[in-house]
């Protein structure tokens, strides 16, 4: 098992585990179901490297994208020296493995090798199996907020409450 950044060859396997958790979500009838993101933007997060994979037998069990910086969504908390975690979806074939508890020690790590204080997620609307998981992984939950500006956000940010997740290190 080993963790590292994508490459664009990865970009097919992605947007293919972007359209399964998409259809897995409308299955589970959660509150919110991802839209179909840019190639753009995965394309962008390649090329800065911060859209990371899980390998587990030469397969991609699981991919998810950071950023430094999550203005929009975190409002004044974005001022915080933090990583935010964006889109984590799991290759089915490795489904139940709970790789967001993985993610997240990795992160801590990660984190702390770039001078953050906080690793950071958020999600949409009041899905409680997903806030529990979160918490479950470490996180506290920090409450649902109405964000102000959705101007340029995915689909799914607009009219819907944010949830809001931390860890302090």
């Amino acid at each position: 098992m080993k963790i590292e950044n994508c490459t664009t060859t990865d970009i097919d396997e992605i947007f293919r585990l972007y359209a399964i958790a998409s259809a897995y979500q409308k299955e589970k009838q959660t509150v919110v179901v991802w839209p179909n993101f840019e190639k753009e933007l995965v394309e962008t997060e390649i090329a800065e490297n911060r859209q990371w994979k899980l390998i587990i037998d030469d397969e991609i069990a699981c991919v998810w994208a950071t950023t430094f910086s999550d203005e929009q969504i975190w409002e004044e908390r974005n001022a915080d020296a933090a990583i935010y975690i964006h889109r984590i979806a799991t290759n089915p074939n490795f489904r139940g493995k709970n790789f967001v508890l993985l993610i997240t020690t990795w992160a801590k790590q990660y984190a702390k090798l770039n001078d953050k204080k906080f690793v950071r997620l958020d999600t949409l609307g009041n899905n409680t199996k997903l806030i529990a998981h979160y918490t479950n992984a470490g996180f506290n939950f920090l409450g649902m907020f109405n964000l102000k500006n959705t101007n340029g956000l995915p689909d799914h940010y607009h009219n819907m409450p944010a949830c809001l997740f931390e860890i302090k290190l």
